[in-house]
């Protein structure tokens, strides 16, 4: 599946198709201290914000993009993070139209490949690209409820160390300014998922989607939304948000 999108990469058109397949998603909660960044991709931790209005970008930029650069320092043993990015997301629609942000993905995906990874890199330190992509570095997120708990399209995630390579398709995605490419994932029954129901604003889902490492560790992480059979009648909308930051290790 290939996607356009408009000014603000609000609006988006869609080309190709998606199988949808049931999986098992698994409550990860009993084993969220089991969960490695390096062996399954991802992690799930406590961690407090300061941040009062996740819609003010001016307090976003102020206030939570050094918290989450120190959280993703202190899980990834990198020398030098930089949050690049963040995505609001809403599942209600007009909440999306008037505060212009995005929806739930209901798709399995993980947000770089082979090539984009390293082309990120270019693309927001050209300076300094050539000399940074001699280091292993990774691309990795944190995503965070904001209304609180999440009752309805809560965030799954697949464990890295069941996904086989050959599992991925890629997939293209143009902005007005760029062309990026993403993963699109193959159904396979081996594939473990897990989620953490009812997420809290005090807590995090840490995952990496780029480690240019080629060395057995954790590459790449597929994810989605989904529509949860145990929320609750008249669950509210999600509100979420996911921040993205470039992580660099060694000297």
């Amino acid at each position: 599946m290939n996607e356009t999108f408009g000014p603000n990469n609000i609006r988006r058109r869609r080309t190709g198709a998606q199988d949808l397949k049931p999986m098992e998603i698994r409550d990860g909660r009993p084993l969220a201290g089991k969960f490695d960044l390096d062996r399954h991709g991802f992690i799930f931790i406590e961690h407090k914000t300061k941040v009062r209005d996740f819609f003010d970008a001016a307090e976003l930029k102020s206030v939570y993009y050094s918290e989450v650069e120190q959280l993703i320092r202190e899980v990834s043993g990198a020398s030098r993070v930089f949050l690049f990015d963040h995505t609001l997301r809403s599942g209600d629609e007009a909440e999306r139209e008037a505060r212009l942000v995005r929806e739930p993905v209901l798709s399995a995906h993980n947000d770089y490949t082979e090539w984009s990874g390293p082309q990120r890199v270019r693309d927001l330190l050209p300076d300094e690209a050539e000399e940074l992509l001699k280091r292993r570095f990774a691309i990795i997120q944190v995503w965070r409820a904001v209304n609180q708990p999440i009752e309805s399209n809560p965030l799954a995630v697949a464990d890295a160390g069941s996904v086989a390579f050959s599992d991925f398709l890629v997939a293209e995605r143009r902005y007005p300014d760029r062309v990026g490419q993403t993963y699109r994932l193959k159904h396979n029954p081996d594939h473990r998922w897990y989620y953490f129901p009812r997420m809290r604003r005090d807590e995090a889902i840490v995952f990496k989607v780029y480690d240019s490492a080629k060395d057995g560790r954790a590459r790449f992480t597929p994810h989605t939304s989904f529509d949860d059979p145990n929320s609750p009648t008249g669950a509210r909308p999600r509100q979420s948000i996911e921040a993205r930051a470039l992580a660099f290790f060694g000297a």
